[in-house]
Order: C-alpha cells, then structure tokens, then sequence
C-alpha cells in the first residue's frame, strides 16, 4: 500500500483515523497503540502477505534479545556474554539484509570472479528491510551502551512497525520516538496539529504526485531512449532526475510528518532543503539526515571519528560513504555514488581553510553541479550505460527532443514549429523551479508558520482533486527500493 492510492486515502486512514482517537478519547491508550500497530502490519503486509513473517519475527527476536540485554546489564559474571549477544544479534540482522538484498549480487560478483555457476534464488525482498534493520540496529546498541529507557513490547512493535516510516524512512532512535509516545499531550486532541499535518501530507501528496511523476516518466523515457539524444536533451534528462527524486523524496517525507502529526505523534525531519547547500557536507546534513546520523553515530565515532589524526579521518570518511552507498542498493553504481560522495566529503575538509575564501554563490552552484552530477550515477543501471549517458553528452545540439514536451502536457506539430520557443520556455521554467527551491521555506516550514486563510483551503482541495484524477498512473516513491 501507498500513501498515493485511493484505498489509503478513501478508506485505510479514515478508518485508521475514527477508530484511533475515539479509542485515546476515551482514554484507552493501549488499545488505541495495538489499534496503531495492527493497522501498521496491515499496511505493511497489503502488497505481499510473507512480509508479515519477516516483519513479525524482526519485532520478536529482537525484542527479545533487548530484554535479554537489559537483565545481562544487572549481571556483573555476565558482560562478555551480554558484549556477544549484542554483536551477535547485530550480525544476525545484518545477516537477513543481506541474504535478501545482496546475495544474487553477491554470487553474480563470485561467478564474474571465478567463472563459476553458482544459482541466483529468486528472493522477495521484504519492504523497507534496509530501514527496519538499521532502526533496529541502532536500538540494539543503545540497548546495550545502557542508553534506552524500558519499554514494553507494544511500544517496540509500534517504534518499528509505524507505518509512516517504514518504507522509506526516516531511520528512527528510541529516544527520538518514546518520549512522544509516551507524552501526556498525545492523549488530547490538538486539532491545529492535526489540522497543519494535512496540510502538509496534502503538500507532500502534490510533490509527489504532480512533480516528481512527471519528471519521473520523462526521465525513464529518456534512459529508454538514450541512442537518441543529442547533449542538450541527455542534459535536461539529468536535470529532469534531480528534481524528480528531490520531490520523490520531499514528498514521502512531507506526508510522513503530515501523518504523524494527525495521529498526534512525531517523526524527525529527514529532509530539509538539501538543495540549499554550499557544500557536499551540508548536503549530508539536509538530505537523507536520518541516514548521516546512524552513520555517524554507530559507524564514523566508533571507527574513531576525527579524533585520530586527519588521515584516520579521511579513511573513517570514506568507509562511511562506501557503506552508505551499498546500503542504497546491490549494484556498483551505487558503490561508485558512494564512493565519489566520499571523496568530495575528504576534499572539502581537507581544503575548508580556502573554502572560506570563496563566494558563496559560487559554492552553491559547484555543489549543485556536482550532486547532479552523482545522480547521473546513481540513475544508470550500470557502467555500460553510464558510457552511453556521456556518449550522448558528448554529441552536443543546443535542440531538444520535441519527445520530451509530451510529459509535460505538451504535444502535437506546434512543438516543432515554435521550437526555439519551447526550448527557451524549458529553460526559463528550469531557472524558475531553481530559484524556488533555492529561496523559497520547505513545506514544512511554511505550514508551520501557516496562518489559516480560505484561500489555503481552496488550493488544498484542488492539489487533491489534481492528484486523485493521477494516481492511475502513480509511480512508487524511489526511496522503496532501499
């Protein structure tokens, strides 16, 4: 199931929403928590019902090796063992993600290598395994450094199981989420939240739906069809993808923290207007920030951090981009992403001393640059198609592919015959939505600062409307790949 979908919309959330608070009115919170996490496995297990297993046995096994964490905590004869149950356990989780997220390219690297004929399996990936693992992982650790609360096993069935997040992020810490379920405030009704929490799910609904769906299906022609262009056309289509998993992402994150405000809970922000950055280590600290966080902590400090010398850091750096990249998927291009992002990280806080020096404009543009840049990389299936990418670049034409207007509602023999014109128009609403996402506040911000007028109504209902006569033809976010 999907956010962008008329079951959700018209029939999952309403009967979610009705019985959930009529259940914390009258003031039966546990109910109203089992009520939120059997509706959460419902969600989770509609497009495969054997995600149910795997999701079912994460919540057991794991929950059970915290409680054994916490009473070996108490057991002073016992350390070693409890140090062991928890690497162990990690190893275990990690284990699984592997097994479904890696193991066929693991074993097509092996024959490459070895030239041998070692089967795939045909394995179906459950959901969002790379974000319930790493959740899970980072609550396991915690467990273990003495640093969570306790907490029952229907509080960890909803910190794991919460719908909103668990396709596609944000990664979350217990302490990041227990303090809001626990809270007072959560028993009582707060309609402004509530209110402030639609408006940006139905914000975060348009991204994705108006937005990125339509830079997505001109992308996808594009890579489709790559022989055919000319290096403008190659251009645009790397441009075209840059503002398609912006709004991709965006708006998954928008309508997850709309969702958690409605149900009078919170998620952390994990994007926050990465395009706005003056480097590639601001970039780190506005995009996928729930990620950069459970590599820093679990990863980056224990490898030694910048605590060992600058060429320790370097090293300890670059091992975090690498995992960072593979975790996004099973493929060397990813790697490849990883590895570049690694690099550009080492080379600005090896030169920040003459980073100083520059204008700020210019350092924008040179990261905005070179972000699209990886995302040529992070698009292309493999180094074979990355070559024909630069190929096509390299052909050079200023025209572009009339193609190319069809997805954005415009077609027939006028696109030739003004072509100058359509050129000039693409590139004059290429500037535009630049300038937008350079200066104007993310959704977020302005619905927060939001002062209700009848004209916001208006424009809600018709983002709605938009959206409903789409999703037909709705694409799955990016991020469910992960």
């Amino acid at each position: 199931m999907t956010f962008q979908s008329y079951l959700f919309l018209f029939a999952f959330f309403p009967v979610l929403f009705i019985v959930y608070y009529v259940l914390l009115k009258k003031k039966k919170i546990k109910l109203a928590d089992i009520f939120l996490a059997a509706m959460s496995f419902v969600f989770y297990a509609y497009g495969n019902v054997k995600y149910l297993y795997f999701l079912s046995l994460e919540v057991l096994v794991n929950y059970a090796v915290y409680r054994l964490l916490v009473w070996l905590e108490y057991q002073k004869s016992y350390q070693k063992v409890r140090k062991w149950l928890c690497a162990g356990a990690v190893a275990g989780n990690l284990f699984l993600l592997f097994y479904y997220k890696y193991y066929n390219f693991f074993v097509e690297n092996w024959n490459g290598i070895f030239h041998t004929e070692h089967s795939f399996r045909t394995l179906i990936v459950p959901l969002g395994i790379s974000f319930i693992t790493f959740q899970q992982i980072a609550f396991l650790v915690d467990a273990y450094r003495g640093e969570c609360d306790n907490c029952t096993l229907l509080e960890y069935t909803v910190f794991v199981s919460f719908f909103p997040h668990i396709s596609s992020g944000p990664i979350m810490t217990q302490d990041q989420f227990f303090p809001i379920l626990r809270s007072e405030k959560r028993k009582e009704i707060d309609w402004d939240r509530i209110n402030r929490g639609i408006f940006l799910f139905i914000f975060g609904l348009g991204k994705k739906v108006l937005l990125a769906d339509m830079f997505g299906q001109a992308v996808d022609w594009g890579y489709g069809n790559i022989a055919g262009l000319n290096g403008m056309s190659m251009f645009l289509i790397t441009v075209f993808y840059s503002f398609q998993i912006y709004f991709d992402f965006s708006g998954y994150s928008d309508m997850a923290i709309g969702i958690s405000w409605i149900l009078n809970l919170d998620l952390p922000v994990n994007f926050n207007s990465p395009y706005k950055a003056y480097s590639v280590v601001e970039f780190w600290k506005r995009w996928h920030i729930s990620l950069t966080r459970f590599l820093t902590k679990y990863i980056y400090i224990p490898l030694g951090g910048s605590r060992k010398g600058k060429l320790r850091t370097y090293c300890n750096t670059m091992i975090v981009f690498l995992c960072s990249g593979i975790w996004h998927g099973a493929s060397w291009m990813f790697v490849l992403w990883g590895a570049l992002h690694g690099v550009a990280m080492v080379l600005t806080k090896a030169l920040k001393c003459y980073g100083e020096r520059i204008p700020r404009i210019l350092k924008r543009s040179v990261t905005l640059l070179f972000i699209n840049f990886t995302w040529i990389i992070f698009r292309t299936a493999d180094l074979k198609e990355l070559r024909e990418v630069f190929r096509a670049f390299l052909k050079g034409g200023i025209s572009i592919n009339p193609d190319l207007f069809q997805f954005f509602g415009i077609a027939g023999k006028g696109v030739e015959e003004y072509a100058v014109l359509y050129n000039i128009l693409v590139f004059l609403a290429i500037i535009g939505f630049l300038v937008f996402l350079l200066i104007a506040p993310n959704a977020k911000e302005a619905v927060e600062k939001m002062k209700y007028k009848i004209w916001h109504g208006f424009v809600a209902a018709g983002i709605i409307a938009l959206c409903v006569l789409r999703f037909s033809s709705v694409s799955s976010f990016v991020y469910f790949n992960f």
